[in-house]
């Protein structure tokens, strides 16, 4: 593991907003926004690194390209038929799964002072990930799965199967680097779900962009890699119990002033960019 990652984790301090456990009325565009809030916020300087913890419920999360398969509206219509909710995200990437067994982490970071390399955020990540589940004792690799879905050079994953995915979104001096873990469930069924998605979304047409070609079989979850049940709460106090090991200092938080206005406007601005994204 690059030290740059590690030297990213050694905060001063993190603030911690914990959003782990806010039920199905929580939505996913909130998340955007509250990330996009945070990245606002540290990168002004009005705010430290801060760590969020969040899960979201039957929802699909989109990337800017799936919004353009050619039979979108068909593919949606599945989605729905099949009892779930779906936006498109601001940050890249393709389409994922969230429900009530992935834990999704957000760090926060500054470049106010410092650049910070895009290999080192996702460093920092694969580091903090490996030292949550450091006693199982099993390697866990960054490199693209190529037939999962939203693949890409940061896949984490064990034994040639997928578990998380990380993602970067960088706004205004701030970065947010944020994972999904998938921690309990059918990793092949969540796969299976996407693959079908593009199924009736593509249609067999030729398309300009390229998208994934799932083999189910190729993604798991944790529990099912380390033979094991792992809920959204040990995940939690893994990650707790990592992050303080390497960093020292955290300590809970939530929005500050200044920062709930942000999140006002930035929850506002999500909302109006999924809509005009998905009406076009």
């Amino acid at each position: 593991m690059k030290d740059q990652g590690l030297l990213l984790l050694k905060q001063p301090i993190w603030r911690l907003i914990d959003q782990s456990s806010m039920g199905p009325s929580f939505e996913a565009l909130q998340s955007f926004a509250m990330d996009d809030t945070l990245c606002a916020s540290s990168g002004s300087g009005g705010a430290p690194a801060t760590a969020r913890s969040w899960v979201h419920h039957q929802t699909i999360v989109l990337g800017t390209q799936d919004a353009r398969t050619p039979h979108l509206k068909e593919g949606l219509k599945l989605l729905e038929e099949e009892g779930w909710r779906y936006i498109v995200r601001n940050s890249g990437g393709l389409a994922v799964v969230l429900d009530e067994g992935v834990l999704n982490i957000s760090l926060v970071f500054s470049e106010k002072d410092k650049r910070i390399d895009i290999d080192s955020g996702y460093d920092a990540m694969h580091a903090l990930v490996i030292e949550m589940f450091a006693d199982f004792g099993k390697k866990i690799e960054a490199r693209e799965i190529v037939h999962s879905y939203c693949p890409g050079s940061y896949d984490l994953s064990i034994e040639g199967r997928k578990f998380a995915g990380i993602s970067q979104r960088r706004l205004r001096g701030g970065i947010a680097v944020q994972i999904y873990l998938c921690m309990n469930g059918s990793g092949a069924e969540r796969a299976a779900l996407v693959k079908r998605f593009y199924d009736r979304a593509i249609q067999g047409e030729q398309t300009k962009f390229s998208y994934p070609d799932i083999h189910p079989e190729d993604m798991a979850s944790l529990s099912e890699l380390f033979g094991t049940e792992l809920t959204i709460q040990d995940g939690m106090l893994r990650f707790l119990t990592a992050l303080k090991s390497i960093s020292g200092t955290i300590t809970a938080g939530s929005l500050n002033g200044e920062e709930l206005d942000l999140y006002a406007a930035y929850y506002d601005r999500v909302i109006k960019r999924n809509e005009s994204v998905l009406l076009k």
